[in-house]
Protein backbone atom coordinates (compact mmCIF):
# COMPACT_ATOMS: atom_id res chain seq x y z
CA UNK A 1 0.00 0.00 0.00
CA UNK A 2 2.75 2.57 0.80
CA UNK A 3 4.22 1.86 -2.65
CA UNK A 4 0.85 2.63 -4.32
CA UNK A 5 0.49 5.83 -2.28
CA UNK A 6 3.96 6.87 -3.42
CA UNK A 7 3.02 6.21 -7.05
CA UNK A 8 -0.17 8.25 -6.69
CA UNK A 9 1.77 11.07 -5.08
CA UNK A 10 4.27 11.11 -7.94
CA UNK A 11 1.47 11.23 -10.52
CA UNK A 12 -0.25 14.06 -8.65
CA UNK A 13 3.02 15.96 -8.54
CA UNK A 14 3.48 15.64 -12.31
CA UNK A 15 -0.14 16.72 -12.90
CA UNK A 16 0.61 19.84 -10.88
CA UNK A 17 3.81 20.44 -12.81
CA UNK A 18 1.99 20.13 -16.14
CA UNK A 19 -0.66 22.60 -14.99
CA UNK A 20 2.08 25.02 -13.92
CA UNK A 21 3.71 24.57 -17.33
CA UNK A 22 0.41 25.38 -19.05
CA UNK A 23 0.09 28.60 -17.05
CA UNK A 24 3.74 29.58 -17.45
CA UNK A 25 3.65 29.16 -21.24
CA UNK A 26 0.19 30.67 -21.57
CA UNK A 27 -1.09 27.60 -23.42
CA UNK A 28 -4.68 27.70 -24.63
CA UNK A 29 -7.30 25.29 -25.94
CA UNK A 30 -5.94 23.64 -29.08
CA UNK A 31 -2.28 23.99 -28.11
CA UNK A 32 -0.17 20.84 -28.03
CA UNK A 33 1.57 19.75 -24.85
CA UNK A 34 5.15 18.50 -24.91
CA UNK A 35 5.51 14.74 -25.38
CA UNK A 36 5.87 12.17 -22.62
CA UNK A 37 9.62 11.79 -23.04
CA UNK A 38 10.24 15.54 -23.02
CA UNK A 39 8.12 16.04 -19.91
CA UNK A 40 9.74 13.10 -18.15
CA UNK A 41 13.15 14.68 -18.71
CA UNK A 42 11.85 18.13 -17.78
CA UNK A 43 10.34 16.98 -14.46
CA UNK A 44 12.86 14.26 -13.63
CA UNK A 45 10.10 11.64 -13.64
CA UNK A 46 9.61 8.27 -15.27
CA UNK A 47 7.75 8.08 -18.56
CA UNK A 48 5.15 5.81 -16.95
CA UNK A 49 4.42 8.46 -14.32
CA UNK A 50 3.97 11.12 -17.01
CA UNK A 51 1.68 8.76 -18.92
CA UNK A 52 -0.49 8.30 -15.81
CA UNK A 53 -0.55 12.08 -15.33
CA UNK A 54 -1.79 12.48 -18.91
CA UNK A 55 -4.56 9.98 -18.18
CA UNK A 56 -5.63 12.11 -15.21
CA UNK A 57 -5.74 15.24 -17.37
CA UNK A 58 -7.80 13.40 -20.00
CA UNK A 59 -10.21 12.12 -17.35
CA UNK A 60 -10.89 15.70 -16.29
CA UNK A 61 -11.39 16.83 -19.89
CA UNK A 62 -8.31 19.06 -19.82
CA UNK A 63 -6.48 17.24 -22.62
CA UNK A 64 -7.13 14.64 -25.29
CA UNK A 65 -4.94 12.51 -27.57
CA UNK A 66 -4.96 13.35 -31.27
CA UNK A 67 -3.28 11.37 -33.97
CA UNK A 68 0.01 12.83 -35.19
CA UNK A 69 -0.23 15.65 -32.64
CA UNK A 70 -0.11 14.06 -29.20
CA UNK A 71 -1.84 15.54 -26.15
CA UNK A 72 -3.87 18.64 -27.02
CA UNK A 73 -5.51 21.00 -24.53
CA UNK A 74 -9.30 20.91 -24.63
CA UNK A 75 -12.22 22.51 -22.79
CA UNK A 76 -14.45 19.45 -22.55
CA UNK A 77 -15.08 20.06 -18.85
CA UNK A 78 -16.04 23.70 -19.38
CA UNK A 79 -18.23 22.81 -22.35
CA UNK A 80 -20.06 20.20 -20.30
CA UNK A 81 -20.58 22.70 -17.49
CA UNK A 82 -21.87 25.36 -19.90
CA UNK A 83 -24.31 22.86 -21.43
CA UNK A 84 -25.51 21.83 -17.98
CA UNK A 85 -26.12 25.43 -16.91
CA UNK A 86 -27.93 26.25 -20.16
CA UNK A 87 -30.16 23.17 -19.87
CA UNK A 88 -31.01 23.59 -16.21
CA UNK A 89 -31.59 27.33 -16.02
CA UNK A 90 -35.09 28.73 -16.56
CA UNK A 91 -35.47 32.39 -17.52
CA UNK A 92 -37.43 33.41 -14.45
CA UNK A 93 -37.34 36.22 -11.91
CA UNK A 94 -35.50 33.97 -9.44
CA UNK A 95 -32.95 32.89 -12.06
CA UNK A 96 -32.42 36.50 -13.07
CA UNK A 97 -31.79 37.56 -9.48
CA UNK A 98 -29.41 34.65 -8.88
CA UNK A 99 -27.34 35.23 -12.01
CA UNK A 100 -27.28 39.01 -11.68
CA UNK A 101 -26.38 38.58 -8.01
CA UNK A 102 -23.34 36.54 -9.07
CA UNK A 103 -22.47 39.19 -11.64
CA UNK A 104 -22.75 41.94 -9.03
CA UNK A 105 -20.28 40.12 -6.81
CA UNK A 106 -18.01 39.77 -9.83
CA UNK A 107 -18.31 42.92 -11.93
CA UNK A 108 -19.04 45.54 -9.28
CA UNK A 109 -15.83 44.59 -7.46
CA UNK A 110 -13.55 44.93 -10.50
CA UNK A 111 -13.00 48.68 -10.22
CA UNK A 112 -9.48 48.66 -8.72
CA UNK A 113 -8.24 45.92 -11.07
CA UNK A 114 -9.72 47.65 -14.11
CA UNK A 115 -8.23 51.02 -13.21
CA UNK A 116 -4.87 49.29 -12.88
CA UNK A 117 -5.01 46.97 -15.91
CA UNK A 118 -7.46 48.33 -18.50
CA UNK A 119 -5.37 49.74 -21.35
CA UNK A 120 -6.43 52.53 -23.69
CA UNK A 121 -6.45 50.02 -26.55
CA UNK A 122 -8.76 47.65 -24.70
CA UNK A 123 -11.01 50.52 -23.66
CA UNK A 124 -11.32 51.53 -27.31
CA UNK A 125 -12.13 47.94 -28.30
CA UNK A 126 -14.83 47.72 -25.63
CA UNK A 127 -16.33 51.02 -26.73
CA UNK A 128 -16.37 49.78 -30.32
CA UNK A 129 -18.37 46.70 -29.29
CA UNK A 130 -20.75 48.88 -27.32
CA UNK A 131 -21.30 51.19 -30.30
CA UNK A 132 -22.36 48.17 -32.39
CA UNK A 133 -25.17 47.16 -30.02
CA UNK A 134 -27.78 49.70 -31.24
CA UNK A 135 -27.06 48.55 -34.81
CA UNK A 136 -27.68 44.85 -34.08
CA UNK A 137 -30.19 43.25 -36.45
CA UNK A 138 -31.55 40.69 -33.99
CA UNK A 139 -31.92 40.07 -30.28
CA UNK A 140 -29.42 37.21 -30.62
CA UNK A 141 -26.78 39.48 -32.15
CA UNK A 142 -27.41 42.18 -29.56
CA UNK A 143 -27.11 39.77 -26.64
CA UNK A 144 -23.88 38.35 -28.08
CA UNK A 145 -22.41 41.86 -28.31
CA UNK A 146 -23.68 42.65 -24.82
CA UNK A 147 -21.95 39.56 -23.43
CA UNK A 148 -18.71 40.45 -25.26
CA UNK A 149 -18.80 43.90 -23.65
CA UNK A 150 -19.00 42.45 -20.14
CA UNK A 151 -16.65 39.55 -20.90
CA UNK A 152 -13.97 41.97 -22.07
CA UNK A 153 -14.36 44.01 -18.89
CA UNK A 154 -13.96 40.89 -16.77
CA UNK A 155 -10.99 39.68 -18.83
CA UNK A 156 -9.33 43.10 -18.59
CA UNK A 157 -9.16 42.73 -14.81
CA UNK A 158 -6.39 40.18 -15.40
CA UNK A 159 -7.67 37.30 -13.25
CA UNK A 160 -7.62 34.15 -15.39
CA UNK A 161 -9.72 32.00 -13.04
CA UNK A 162 -12.40 34.68 -12.78
CA UNK A 163 -12.44 35.07 -16.56
CA UNK A 164 -12.84 31.32 -17.13
CA UNK A 165 -15.59 31.03 -14.51
CA UNK A 166 -17.51 33.95 -15.97
CA UNK A 167 -17.15 32.46 -19.45
CA UNK A 168 -18.69 29.18 -18.28
CA UNK A 169 -21.94 31.05 -17.62
CA UNK A 170 -22.11 32.51 -21.12
CA UNK A 171 -25.20 30.55 -22.32
CA UNK A 172 -27.24 31.51 -19.26
CA UNK A 173 -26.11 35.14 -19.19
CA UNK A 174 -26.81 35.58 -22.89
CA UNK A 175 -30.27 34.08 -22.52
CA UNK A 176 -31.07 36.64 -19.83
CA UNK A 177 -29.50 39.40 -21.94
CA UNK A 178 -31.90 38.65 -24.81
CA UNK A 179 -34.86 39.85 -22.76
CA UNK A 180 -36.25 43.03 -24.27
CA UNK A 181 -33.61 43.31 -26.96
CA UNK A 182 -36.10 43.11 -29.82
CA UNK A 183 -36.79 46.80 -29.13
CA UNK A 184 -34.54 49.44 -30.70
CA UNK A 185 -35.07 51.73 -27.71
CA UNK A 186 -33.79 48.98 -25.43
CA UNK A 187 -30.58 48.60 -27.45
CA UNK A 188 -29.97 52.34 -27.28
CA UNK A 189 -30.56 52.25 -23.52
CA UNK A 190 -28.05 49.41 -23.09
CA UNK A 191 -25.47 51.38 -25.05
CA UNK A 192 -25.97 54.46 -22.84
CA UNK A 193 -25.76 52.41 -19.66
CA UNK A 194 -22.56 50.72 -20.83
CA UNK A 195 -21.03 54.07 -21.74
CA UNK A 196 -21.84 55.46 -18.29
CA UNK A 197 -19.93 52.53 -16.77
CA UNK A 198 -16.94 53.19 -19.03
CA UNK A 199 -17.03 56.93 -18.36
CA UNK A 200 -16.89 56.24 -14.62
CA UNK A 201 -13.83 54.06 -15.18
CA UNK A 202 -12.14 56.78 -17.24
CA UNK A 203 -12.83 59.29 -14.48
CA UNK A 204 -11.63 56.82 -11.83
CA UNK A 205 -14.99 57.32 -10.15
CA UNK A 206 -15.49 54.29 -7.91
CA UNK A 207 -18.93 55.35 -6.64
CA UNK A 208 -20.15 56.18 -10.15
CA UNK A 209 -18.89 52.85 -11.47
CA UNK A 210 -20.70 50.90 -8.74
CA UNK A 211 -23.88 52.94 -9.17
CA UNK A 212 -24.12 52.55 -12.94
CA UNK A 213 -23.15 48.87 -12.86
CA UNK A 214 -25.75 48.10 -10.18
CA UNK A 215 -28.44 50.03 -12.07
CA UNK A 216 -27.54 48.26 -15.30
CA UNK A 217 -27.55 44.75 -13.81
CA UNK A 218 -30.94 45.30 -12.18
CA UNK A 219 -32.79 46.96 -15.05
CA UNK A 220 -33.60 43.91 -17.18
CA UNK A 221 -35.85 42.41 -14.51
CA UNK A 222 -38.81 44.28 -16.05
CA UNK A 223 -38.66 41.94 -19.07
CA UNK A 224 -38.66 38.70 -17.04
CA UNK A 225 -42.01 36.90 -16.57
CA UNK A 226 -43.57 37.11 -13.08
CA UNK A 227 -41.14 39.81 -12.00
CA UNK A 228 -43.75 42.48 -11.46
CA UNK A 229 -43.42 46.16 -12.32
CA UNK A 230 -41.29 47.37 -9.41
CA UNK A 231 -38.04 47.16 -11.37
CA UNK A 232 -39.49 49.24 -14.21
CA UNK A 233 -40.59 51.93 -11.81
CA UNK A 234 -37.19 51.93 -10.08
CA UNK A 235 -35.02 51.72 -13.17
CA UNK A 236 -36.93 53.72 -15.73
CA UNK A 237 -37.30 50.89 -18.25
CA UNK A 238 -33.66 50.12 -19.05
CA UNK A 239 -32.42 46.61 -19.58
CA UNK A 240 -29.74 44.73 -17.69
CA UNK A 241 -26.86 43.61 -19.85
Amino acid sequence: MPEQDGRSSAVDEVVGQIRSLIRARGLRVGDVLPGELELAEMFGSSRNTVREAFRTLKAYGIAESRQKLGAVLTDQHQTAMRDLFAFAMDVSADAFQDIQGYRRLTEMNLFDLLVENLSAEMMAAIESINAAIPLAESAEEASALDFRFHMMLVASAGNRTLTETYGMLQPVIQRLMMAGKSRRSTLESVCREHQAILDALKARDRIGFAYHMDRHLSAGLVFIPDAGVEAQDARGGGTGG
